[in-house]
């Protein structure tokens, strides 16, 4: 009983078994004409990748400049110009004060003594001036209370000649010459008050 149940499928195992053996003689010439195809791509040579075409860079579209202002960076708003007002100061006028008339001291009073003119100061030294006139000039001589004798001008006549003679302080002597004449102004103080004599040599 268990020999009949088995035979159907031994014999079905046989025969797919012969069939696949069937199929495989049959496509053996296939595959063994392809396999010079097979021999000839792998005897290519390999191709260098520099010999292949460089891709075009891909042109980017520029992202458009954002116009947002940056936080703390708005615009910037002009001061207002202020106005001042301008004002003229007039400069003071300068005060001219009148000048003071300069003070004038009156002249010490003058009075006469023996020909002398005689003026006293503030403070009373007095000063003694007298004129001397004789043929060969004219002469001023001036003396002061503190025995001092000065010659103030002397002019000699036409052809004379004037000469001064003075030794110390309170004596003095001037001389009008000509050839073979002369005349002497001797002035000195003498008593505590001047004294003056005129004298002449020769004709």
């Amino acid at each position: 009983m268990r020999s009949s149940r088995w035979t159907p499928i031994a014999g079905w195992l046989a025969a797919t078994a012969t069939s696949i053996v069937l199929a495989s003689v049959a496509l053996l010439p296939v595959l063994r004409t392809n396999a010079p195809e097979d021999r000839a791509l792998a005897q290519l040579p390999a191709s260098d990748a520099s010999e292949f075409p460089v891709p075009l860079p891909s042109a980017t579209t520029p992202a458009p400049a954002s116009t947002t202002p940056t936080p703390g960076r708005g615009t910037a708003t002009r001061p207002r110009p202020t106005q001042t007002r301008s004002t003229t100061t007039t400069p003071p006028r300068p005060t001219t004060t009148a000048p003071k008339p300069p003070v004038t001291n009156p002249a010490p009073p003058t009075t006469t003594e023996d020909g002398w003119t005689v003026t006293t100061a503030a403070d009373g030294k007095r000063t003694y001036v007298r004129s001397f006139r004789v043929e060969g000039g004219q002469a001023v001589i001036r003396m002061t209370s503190d025995a001092v004798v000065q010659l103030v001008t002397a002019t000699p006549a036409d052809g004379w000649q004037v000469q001064k003679v003075q030794d110390t302080p309170d004596n003095l002597a001037v001389y009008f010459n000509e050839t073979g004449h002369s005349f002497i102004i001797h002035a000195t103080w003498h008593n505590d008050r001047p004294f003056a004599q005129v004298s002449e040599i020769g004709s």
